[in-house]
């Protein structure tokens, strides 16, 4: 059996990751752009531990036996994020400086911003989310580290961005799969 033949015979996890990463940032990203208070960060949590942690866990997994790498890494580290996230807001809150959580975002960064160099040959539209979201993670260190509420909500914005790109790609890769065609480009060489 080839190694495409092989691929054919598993599903393809990204338009699951990238659902749960886009909702997941969606919701959070109201909150920090100012749209909802903190009193709807129960909702994120709920969320980020469910869909934006575990499926995202799940499609990583999936990714293996596909032999993608990047899928792999991608899912499970964001899957990670969402579930230390969720710790740190329902444990740890108001027992670490704000500083350290700027290097705690700044950090996410850093590993967004290699992930991203990771896609510069792939499709334009997953070049675009991880764009935005090491943009948005900067944004947020900054925030914390300055205190500029701006920076905070300048970030909020961005992640509002980023959930876009992810639920347009996840869209596209469902709906292009659906009807074996180009129906929603997603700017990859030849691929429309």
């Amino acid at each position: 059996m080839s190694n495409e033949q092989a691929l054919t015979r598993f599903s393809n996890p990204a338009p699951l990751g990238l659902a749960g990463f886009a909702l997941t940032t969606w919701l959070l990203s109201m909150i920090n752009a100012g749209w909802f208070t903190g009193d709807a960060m129960n909702m994120v949590l709920a969320v980020a531990m469910a869909y934006g942690g575990t499926a995202q866990m799940i499609a990583g997994v999936m990714e293996l036996p596909r032999g993608n790498t990047f899928g792999a890494t991608a899912f499970v580290s964001y899957g990670a994020f969402w579930w230390s996230f969720s710790l740190f807001v329902l444990f740890l809150h108001d027992k670490v400086p704000a500083a350290f959580v700027g290097w705690y975002l700044c950090m996410w960064g850093v590993f967004t911003f290699y992930m991203w160099l990771g896609t510069l040959r792939a499709a334009r539209a997953l070049q675009l989310v991880f764009l935005a979201l090491w943009i948005t993670f900067f944004l947020l260190a900054a925030g914390e580290w300055t205190g500029m509420s701006g920076l905070h909500v300048a970030g909020g914005y961005v992640g509002l961005i980023t959930a876009l790109f992810a639920f347009y790609l996840s869209a596209a890769e469902i709906i292009n799969d659906a009807h074996k065609r180009v129906v929603l480009p997603i700017g990859a060489p030849g691929a429309g």
